[in-house]
């Protein structure tokens, strides 16, 4: 078990809902390994906690199907499967194109620029080792985006998906080949936002994560054999 992760203090939340909003992001980021066993006691020492609140944030991931119970095993976290990949990508191609084609409509020349730098920010961070700070860059680009829709309940739901999708950014950035073709598209992506081309930017968003897709399901059968 990494000890990479501390508890996320939010004097807004209850101990139990900060003990899981800690574990999660320790999951999607990796620092909880596909596998690993999660033992209270160890969990519950290492974030300065009783055994209560980790216990009952377990339970909770469980049902996000983040954490699987394991018959003499105990619980432990779920490994990347296609099939979940495969899911969040249908449901993220299809609020993406709807959030670019909002985007056409309503972006302004000073949310132009800003994402634009956004992703100047992110072809810099690929000059690096930090494959964290790519995907964090990687994904303030996308963000950007979602907040020209001025739509907060769209917005609300892609960065829901994006948490979910982390562990598979995660996995797609670790291939530095993948690099070139994620620059290619941000710029075209920028380019049809700049044009208004509702039309083209659908395209481009959609041949996007088609192309994670496709990537990251040959690195999970990868490591399957």
């Amino acid at each position: 078990m990494t000890d990479n992760f501390q508890l996320q203090m939010n004097e807004y939340l209850p101990l139990r809902d900060v003990v899981f909003q800690t574990l999660r992001q320790a999951i999607l980021r990796g620092e909880l390994a596909p596998g690993e066993r999660l033992m209270e006691i160890h969990l519950a020492q290492r974030l300065g906690v009783s055994r209560t609140p980790v216990r009952e944030a377990i339970r909770k991931l469980e049902l996000e199907g983040l954490v699987l119970m394991i018959p003499r095993k105990g619980a432990v976290v779920a490994e990347i499967t296609i099939s979940d990949l495969e899911d969040v990508l249908e449901v993220r191609m299809t609020l993406e194109e709807l959030a670019v084609k909002y985007a056409c409509k309503r972006i302004t020349r000073e949310q132009l620029e800003e994402i634009r730098q956004l992703s100047e920010d992110f072809k810099n961070t690929l000059y690096g080792n930090d494959v964290g700070a790519c995907a964090q860059a990687d994904m303030n680009f996308h963000e950007a985006i979602y907040e020209t829709t001025g739509n907060g309940r769209l917005v609300q739901i892609l960065n829901n998906l994006r948490e979910q999708m982390y562990r598979y950014r995660m996995e797609y950035l670790k291939d530095r080949q993948s690099h070139s073709v994620l620059v290619k598209d941000h710029e075209e992506l920028l380019h049809a936002l700049e044009q208004r081309d509702e039309k083209l930017a659908m395209q481009v968003t959609s041949r996007h994560v088609e192309r994670q897709k496709e990537h990251i399901i040959g690195v999970l059968n990868a490591k399957e054999q």
